[in-house]
This record gives C-alpha cells, structure tokens and sequence, in this order.
C-alpha cells in the first residue's frame, strides 16, 4: 500500500503528515512551508496520493510541487466530496479545517455525537451528530488572540504570554496574572459551558496549537488529539479515492 501525504497550512504553522492507508506514519511542523520540504518528504516515502488543505493563501507553489511528486492531488474544498454531510448554511465560507478536524472525528468515533473542539489562533467549537452530520459549530478568539487584545485596544494592561506552561491559578494576585488567569480560564469556561450542552454520551475531543495547554485545567472529560486535522484530511483523501 502506497503512502497519503497531508498537508494542513493553518494561520501560524503548516503541519504535513504521511500515512499508510489510515494508519498515522509521521509529522512535521513548519512555521513556513517551503516547497523543498515536500521534496525531502518526497524522497524518503514516495508518496502516491496527497491532499492540500489551507485557511491562509491558496499555495500555488505548494499545488504546483505536488503535481509534480504525487500521482494525484485532492485540494480540500466545500466542493469536494465528503464522509460527513454539512448542516451550514454557507458551506463555501465554512473554514476547511473545521470540515477535516470533524471528519477525523467521524473517521475515529463513528456513530457518536462529537463536539470537536480546535484551539489555535482562533478556536472553533463544532458539533458531529451521531449519524455523520456537521451540524454547525461557533468561533472564538483564541489564547495568543485574547491577551493580543487586551494589550492592544487598552491604555495600560500589558501583553501577557498566555500560551507557554506555568500556574493558571483561579484568582489573579496581579495585573498580568489576572490576565493570563482571565484568557486561559475563559476558554477553559467556554469549553465546560459546550460540554455541558452536548448530549450525555458525546465525546468531547480538543486538538490545536493550544489543545494541550489548555487541557490541564479542564475538569470533564476531554481528549487530545493533535492529528484530528491531519487525520481527518486523510480520511477525506481515503474516501474519494473509494468512491
């Protein structure tokens, strides 16, 4: 069986995975993805089909390259055919990353009612029903967005790193405390709150940049998943190479 190369250009770093079939092989990070990465990635696994998912600019160089190593190239649309089926109203403006992490959430738990749950530069909270559809989700500043904010739209608070580990405790005993308290309990409530809205027997899965920063704090039952995207990607290329 050949190999599936995945490419997730996101707002801050491009993550690029191979598979074999659906099994996971390995990732890479980049702040910037160059085209000559994909040609050492090329090299080592000689990839037979890949898959291009991007919510920044299209990568015509990135498509380009692609063309060249691979056998064929699925570029991830609204238009493109999907294991899920879409609730949206506005499939075309919903975020091509959303639609992937919530079909790696369909590949991984079939049959359950999932609230997917992707923390980066902003963060999505996204509702899978138990019978495949995405039945609409809502957005929200994410961590490095919230404490850019408050530093930038007020006279005197500072700009506080919210996303490197350290204490969170509930109350802030300081001013740059309270905003680091403030940011990363906020998202903390907001996922508890959608938790809670979710049927009893959902899962609730994290995955992101900050997915494993913020789970620390979160006291019902999560589980991280940094792959979701990638994985769901995959299973997006999988089904359109069955059907």
């Amino acid at each position: 069986m050949g190999y599936n190369l995945v490419i997730d250009q996101g707002n801050s770093a491009a993550k690029v995975a191979v598979f074999q079939g659906d099994e996971f092989v390995k990732q890479w990070r980049y702040d910037v993805l160059d085209p000559s990465r994909l040609e050492e990635i090329a090299a080592l696994y000689k990839p037979d089909v890949a898959i291009y998912c991007s919510v920044a600019c299209r990568g015509e160089d990135i498509i380009v390259t692609l063309r060249g190593l691979c056998r064929k190239i699925y570029e991830m649309t609204s238009l493109l055919p999907l294991p899920i089926t879409i609730g949206y109203t506005t499939p075309v403006s919903l975020g091509r990353d959303r639609i992937a992490a919530v079909a790696g959430a369909r590949a991984i738990y079939p049959g359950r009612n999932v609230l997917v749950i992707d923390a980066g530069t902003a963060v999505t909270y996204d509702v899978l029903t138990a019978d495949g559809e995405f039945k609409g989700g809502n957005i929200a500043p994410g961590l490095w967005m919230r404490a850019e904010a408050l530093s930038k739209f007020t006279s005197h608070l500072p700009y506080v790193d919210t996303e490197t580990p350290g204490d969170v405790p509930l109350w802030g005993t300081d001013t740059r405390l309270a905003i680091k308290c403030g940011v990363v309990r906020g998202i903390v409530g907001e996922i508890e709150y959608y938790s809670s809205l979710m049927p009893a027997d959902s899962i609730v899965v994290l995955t992101g940049g900050d997915a494993v920063r913020l789970a620390e704090f979160v006291e019902s039952e999560v589980e991280v998943d940094p792959l979701l995207v990638c994985k769901g990607l995959n299973s997006i290329l999988l089904y359109n190479e069955q059907n």
